[in-house]
């Protein structure tokens, strides 16, 4: 039997299950049912395990809420998604107190100390206040549902929102046959396919569970009885720490851990066993070859990457040897999915011409946006979803990122990808980071603009970074304006808001592009 631990507290699978399914009883006296939603406003903890089985339980929809977002951002995202219930954490109320929704039924989780500890919360914010509803007092008032529905209940994830709005991604309650492809999936994704047994299977869970990828992973672990541990909050030491100290075997990472994980001294990085680890998988965001190079000679030929979208799954699998053979690529198509590069017309384009990419696993269960139907019309193309990505795809299927769609810059009636550019700037002597997108111009539309982040204590200028560039990419890619950053704004998966960045730049020029 697995068990599930953050810090000095552990429970077991069974014993978890148990508190979830009193959990699901409660939530049925109060009406929350099929298709229902209940918003899970919490941090990596057992409580947040608990809240979204239990809804699962009465076929409803889990909601994970950001629980950076700000009162007016909550507010929408409660409404948006029609919740009947809220989970959350005692030191987040603050916050959000205001964007409750009235009649509403919220539930406070204690903070747990080793969360306090990593968020430098008090012991005073941790506590639940005097007249909110206690969660683990109150759902074990109540026996365990007895008779919970027999299919798979759906999910509702919310979008980053890093182009707007969050949207809510509502995937319908799967068939069993669909409950079973997603699983297939998601082990073959996640480092257990064709395994029956997960007793010996340990990992840790690194990033924020609201996030899709860190929930999928930690909840189909946590539901199959592996041995989960959470990390309350991500520290590169922390982590090779807890590989150690619990011979982790698989983890789930994002890019921006690479780096941080680098850049620890060589002392650090030697100092801890990691011959345990057999499966490390990325997604989420790019990762950049000299880092992935330098993390397969540290941790050896483990590491691995799927490619996909809250909307499509995962729908591309590459391993350290395939990387290793093609540079740069997020790998080729699972047997169940299918992906395509198409025109702007649905064609299928030949290998190395870039299209926008298009994904589906025809087997899962399909999607809408919360509210917003339209938009999932527009998401479609000749039968397949619409990641956002710009791609090619070699002579073996291996598929390559060109960028997001959205983020391609047209100057001058040409087409720049910033991905290229930035790919170029993370080879440079000096060079920590980057972030690459058009800004108005009068004469071409767009120009090309470029934002580093240079190394601790590396000083560039704007003409040094264009003499490099100058060797590496077409003169018409160059950027027409450099400037310098010590931190890049982040999403916790990593991704650079480049939203943050773009904004300032376009606030007057009354056009988007």
């Amino acid at each position: 039997m697995g068990q599930i631990i953050s810090g000095d507290r552990r429970i077991t699978t069974e014993a978890l299950m148990e508190r979830a399914a009193r959990a699901a009883s409660g939530l049925r006296e109060l009406g929350v049912g099929r298709g229902d939603t209940v918003a899970v406003y919490l941090r990596n903890d057992f409580a947040f395990f608990e809240a979204s089985f239990a809804a699962g339980m009465v076929g409803a929809y889990s909601v994970p809420v950001n629980w950076h977002y700000t009162e007016s951002e909550a507010r929408y995202l409660f409404e948006n998604s029609e919740a009947r219930a809220i989970v959350i954490h005692a030191d987040l109320l603050d916050g959000v107190r205001k964007a409750f929704p009235k009649d509403v039924p919220v539930f406070v989780v204690e903070t747990p100390p080793e969360i306090r500890a990593a968020y430098g919360v008090s012991d005073e914010k941790g506590r639940i206040p005097e007249g909110m509803v206690n969660w683990s007092s109150w759902l074990e008032k109540y026996a365990p549902l007895a008779d919970p529905p027999q299919d798979t209940p759906g999910s509702m994830i919310y979008t980053s929102g890093t182009t707007g709005n969050p949207k809510g991604v509502r995937r319908a309650q799967p068939t069993p046959e669909q409950a079973a492809m997603t699983q297939v999936i998601l082990s073959r994704a996640f480092g257990f396919y064709g395994e029956t047994d997960l007793n010996d299977l340990v990992t840790v869970v690194t990033g924020p569970m609201y996030h899709s990828a860190p929930n999928a992973y930690g909840s189909i672990l946590a539901r199959l009885g592996a041995n989960v541990i959470l990390q309350p909050r991500y520290d590169s030491e922390e982590l090779l720490q807890l590989i150690e100290k619990h011979r982790i075997t698989h983890i789930h990472m994002v890019p921006i851990m690479f780096n941080r994980l680098l850049r620890l001294p060589d002392e650090v990085k030697n100092r801890y066993d990691l011959s345990s680890l057999r499966f490390i998988v990325h997604a989420a965001a790019p990762v950049s070859p000299p880092i992935k190079r330098q993390m397969i000679e540290w941790w050896g030929p483990v590491i691995n990457e799927y490619y996909g979208s809250t909307e499509t799954g995962s729908v591309t699998f590459c391993t350290s040897e395939d990387w290793l053979r093609y540079p740069g690529t997020v790998g080729r198509a699972f047997p169940e999915s299918t992906v395509k590069i198409l025109d702007a017309d649905g064609n299928e384009l030949p290998p190395g011409e870039i299209g926008d990419v298009g994904a589906r696993t025809f087997g899962l269960a399909d999607f809408t946006y919360q509210l917003d139907d339209a938009k999932r019309a527009s998401s479609e193309r000749s039968r397949l979803i619409l990641p956002g990505d710009v791609g090619y795809m070699n002579e073996e299927g291996f598929l390559f990122l060109c960028d997001r769609a959205k983020d391609m810059i047209i100057s001058g009636g040409v087409n720049i990808y910033p991905a290229e550019i930035e790919a170029a700037l993370h080879r440079m002597p000096g060079v920590a980071d980057c972030a690459v997108f058009g800004v108005p111009d009068d004469e071409y539309g767009e120009a090309v603009m470029a934002v580093v982040q240079p190394q601790p204590g590396v000083d560039l200028t704007a003409q040094e970074v264009r003499a490099w560039l100058r060797g590496e990419i077409a003169g018409y890619k160059a950027p027409k304006q450099v400037e310098f950053l010590a931190d890049l704004p982040r999403e916790d998966s990593g991704k650079i808001f480049k939203r943050k960045l773009r904004e300032p730049y376009w606030a007057g020029a009354g056009r988007q592009i």
